[in-house]
């Protein structure tokens, strides 16, 4: 029986036993499961700052946790080797397992558990089974996400997430299309998340894709106008490229060009940073 995944914008059509575009979710028989459920491929006690939050926590520490798959196409992207395949090597960690070491780093200055590396709301399940322990714990959940899923994983994840980065990759919709995704989408997820907790926005800076002033304006202009009054407060994280994955054809981001979009961005917005400068 054919299966629609409702996760995310591409509502993946799936025959049983395939996998949808994210290689995370599965159609079996007939339900569509999250197939890297507890599967961690990464794990480290980061600086809150990393992830990136400026303005959240500061100076804390926050246990970093990873899995495999990504319902986008960057040819840019940081940890390819996770997102882009199924590892071998990956451990199974339960939910009250990672709330655990998470418990056992705070002595390390650890708030909680940061959902990253990989897109984490390709299996959001784990992320809501285990941020519903971290929450009885009185720790923190953070989300690093694209902002691609629907709004219904949204809703169901927000009740246990205290902060989020979301990358805003761009302002062209065209922009989005190479990437594989949704510009809306995004401006959609960003805005209801805004409303309920923490939230700050990185984009990347790549040479002649998405370095355009004019662009950087319009994209702050805009972020600036969600919600009431709450956009011009949001942070910005305006961050210089690196060759990498299939994107080694170009040289890396100048940092100057980096510093006056943030600068540009810095007309509408209150808090601009710069990053990998």
């Amino acid at each position: 029986m054919r299966t629609v995944c409702d996760t995310c914008m591409h509502h993946c059509s799936l025959e049983p036993g395939q996998k949808g575009l994210c290689r995370a979710r599965r159609n079996e028989q007939g339900r569509i499961i999250c197939d890297n459920y507890g599967r961690i491929t990464s794990l480290a006690l980061d600086a809150i700052e990393k992830k990136p939050l400026k303005r959240f926590y500061p100076g804390s520490r926050i246990l970093s946790v990873g899995s495999y798959g990504c319902n986008l196409r960057c040819s840019f992207c940081q940890n390819y080797e996770i997102s882009m395949t199924e590892p071998a090597d990956d451990i199974y960690v339960a939910p009250d397992a990672l709330v655990e070491r998470a418990l056992a780093c705070r002595a390390a200055g650890n708030i909680g558990v940061a959902y990253t590396y990989n897109e984490p709301l390709v299996g959001w399940e784990y992320v809501r089974d285990t941020g519903i322990l971290i929450k009885k714990a009185k720790m923190m959940n953070v989300l690093v996400t694209n902002g691609t899923a629907s709004l219904k994983v949204l809703e169901a994840l927000l009740p246990v997430t205290d902060a989020m980065n979301i990358d805003l990759k761009g302002f062209r919709e065209s922009y989005y299309k190479e990437l594989g995704g949704d510009l809306e989408t995004v401006k959609e997820f960003i805005c209801h998340a805004a409303a309920s907790c923490h939230v700050e926005l990185t984009t990347l800076i790549v040479p002649g894709k998405n370095d355009a002033v004019l662009d950087m304006e319009r994209e702050a202009e805009w972020i600036a106008s969600v919600g009431a009054g709450v956009g011009k407060e949001i942070p910005l994280h305006v961050t210089r490229f690196f060759p990498r994955y299939y994107m080694t054809d170009r040289e890396a981001t100048a940092v100057e060009k980096v510093y006056s979009l943030a600068d540009a961005a810095r007309k509408y917005l209150k808090y601009v940073y710069v990053g990998n400068c």
